[in-house]
């Protein structure tokens, strides 16, 4: 194991062991407070985005893999930056799509012990240190959410997107999962909770359900750049400040 991979796992994980000394929760905090604002500073112009979630262990031969290819592709002739976990599997299928589509592509990439390193269809890509900023991340900057297979992670980044539209934190952006099959149990147990009243029935229409590219197309259409107005930043990044800008300015 490299020694910078040891570093980002001990760092990731010391802070979930409980109270430690007041100076090591205290610089703790600092470098948190550091990797917001460095991530703050280089993400600032990239936007619109959407970002797509997926599994990291479907190879290329995967139909999943191509098909996020192809979500990819529509997304960035949308004028969308597709923005993924910027590894491989999924994330790097939908990024290779927007990269070779001419749109814009990057990553917020996190070092793991296994599966996790930039792929190499990425404009631009950042390395987090920490799971949650990461994941804090790959929200903010987003219209919608596109919900590709996955495994546990993926459901996570589903259900903490669900969590915050549900609850109003952030709007009501669209989040389509693509894959009936592959979803089935999973949208059955969701309709079961609305059922038994543990969510709301108006929660089921945070969720759109499809296995066509054209039909996600025209939900993020209808759902995002309709009604939020979307257009393309046309500020200009500041290369001080270690900004990126997308390549493309036209309307979305």
């Amino acid at each position: 194991m490299n020694k910078k991979l040891g570093r980002l796992e001990v760092a990731e994980s010391r802070f979930l062991e409980g109270p430690r000394s007041r100076i090591g929760e205290f610089f703790f905090t600092l470098r948190v407070q550091f990797s917001f604002i460095r991530a703050f500073r280089k993400m600032h112009f990239i936007g619109p985005c959407v970002t797509v979630f997926g599994s990291a262990r479907f190879e290329a031969d995967n139909p999943y893999y191509q098909q996020a290819i192809k979500v990819g592709e529509a997304l960035a002739k949308l004028g969308f930056t597709v923005m993924t976990g910027g590894g491989p599997g999924i994330m790097e299928a939908a990024n290779k799509g927007a990269y070779e589509a001419g749109g814009f592509s990057v990553g917020c990439n996190i070092v793991l012990p296994f599966e996790q390193k930039p792929n190499p269809y990425l404009h631009r890509w950042i390395d987090i240190r920490y799971f949650f900023v990461r994941k804090f991340l790959l929200m903010k900057y987003s219209y919608a959410f596109i919900v590709m297979p996955g495994g546990i992670g993926t459901l996570d980044e589903l259900f903490e997107s669900l969590t915050l539209i549900q609850t109003k934190m952030i709007a009501n952006f669209p989040i389509v999962i693509m894959g009936k099959a592959y979803h089935k149990e999973l949208y059955e147990h969701i309709q079961l909770m609305a059922k038994n009243e543990s969510i709301s029935p108006q929660d089921m229409d945070l969720l759109y359900i499809t296995d066509s590219v054209e039909e996600m197309v025209a939900h993020i259409q209808t759902h995002a750049i309709k009604r939020f107005n979307l257009v393309k930043m046309q500020k200009k990044p500041q290369w001080w400040f270690g900004e990126w800008g997308s390549r493309t300015s036209k309307a979305l």
